[in-house]
């Protein structure tokens, strides 16, 4: 009798337990994942000082902007270079950092990033070219019209220090000095002054 009990219990906890394992399966399988949305995020301050929120959703092809307390939703146009997203009363044009949002053909919100270009060359015949993006503290520099080298803006304690892990830009006055490696690649001096720059060996 007592074998007949644990028989027939083991039995139905064996059916609970193909039961439970069915609706769970069935739960699984009827829920379906729910899709997370990639959104970018990124903040644009304007030449009087106001914030641009733009979060950018590349695969709905919108992006939602936060401007003076408001929110707007634009759709992506095809444009020939940058961005360009509208709606009935909106327009937001841009490229690179540069940005320019419209309300009824009017600009309400503008930034440019402040940019500087130098050319300098030396005594050797040597040309570099310098794109200074103040804005972004940052610096792209062309050895005589070859690769484009990436620095990033240091603290220097006078004139300019730019770098990234193999080059160096340092420069005072007319002094000015490209290093890779810690040796010397571009220099030019100012004879007239006394700069901090060494002559290469």
């Amino acid at each position: 009798m007592t074998k007949k009990i644990l028989t027939m219990a083991m039995l139905s906890a064996l059916i609970l337990t193909s039961c439970s394992e069915n609706k769970t399966q069935e739960n699984s399988e009827t829920k379906p994942e729910t899709p997370v949305e990639k959104v970018e995020t990124i903040t644009s301050v304007g030449e009087n000082g106001k914030e641009l929120q733009l979060d950018f959703n590349n695969e709905e092809r919108k992006v939602t902007l936060t401007f003076d307390g408001e929110t707007i939703e634009l759709l992506s146009e095809k444009p020939a270079s940058g961005i360009w997203y509208k709606n009935d009363q909106y327009e937001l044009t841009g490229k690179g950092n540069d940005l320019e949002l419209k309300k009824n053909g009017e600009v309400i919100f503008e930034h440019k990033d402040d940019i500087v270009n130098y050319s300098v060359k030396n005594k050797d015949g040597q040309t570099l070219d310098m794109t200074f993006n103040n804005t972004e503290n940052t610096v792209k520099v062309y050895l005589d019209g070859g690769e484009q080298i990436d620095l990033k803006g240091e603290k220097a304690a006078s004139g300019i220090w730019y770098k990234n892990d193999q080059y160096e830009l340092r420069g005072k006055g007319e002094n000015l000095e490209l290093t890779k490696d810690g040796e010397t690649v571009f220099i030019k001096l100012d004879l007239k002054s006394n700069g901090y720059l060494s002559l290469p060996n």
